[in-house]
């Protein structure tokens, strides 16, 4: 599968625990650190932990497993570090807070329809 294949799984995934505001941003335009930032807002604890379960139990059925992950003990954000894409589930609060779209805000956005 490639990167954006990937990535629309990933969004999908986010989507079917229906996840808010879902941005996609290609940090690797502006940085090396990874091509895409996957981003999401969470109304409730309980469901960024339900988003992040499914990003990854989707991600597991095509054999592919997190490098790391960050976040499941607050489940105020969790990052799930898949290499070419950084998955980041926010509640509320904690996505304005960190406001990272902003902090990459050279970094073009992605629309979904573009991906696979």
């Amino acid at each position: 599968m490639t990167v954006e294949q990937i990535t629309k799984v990933i969004y999908d995934a986010i989507d079917d625990k229906i996840g808010q505001d879902i941005s996609i941003i290609n940090v690797g335009a502006v940085s090396s650190l990874c091509e895409y930032f996957v981003i999401a807002t969470a109304s409730s604890q309980r469901q960024v932990k339900a988003i992040a379960d499914n990003v990854e139990d989707e991600l597991t059925k095509l054999g592919i497993e997190p490098r790391g992950k960050e976040g499941h003990g607050a489940q105020t954000w969790v990052l799930l570090d898949y290499g070419d894409i950084m998955v980041h589930i926010f509640d509320e609060e904690n996505r304005g807070f960190y406001n990272l779209e902003k902090l990459w805000k050279d970094a073009p956005y992605v629309d979904v329809d573009t991906l696979a």
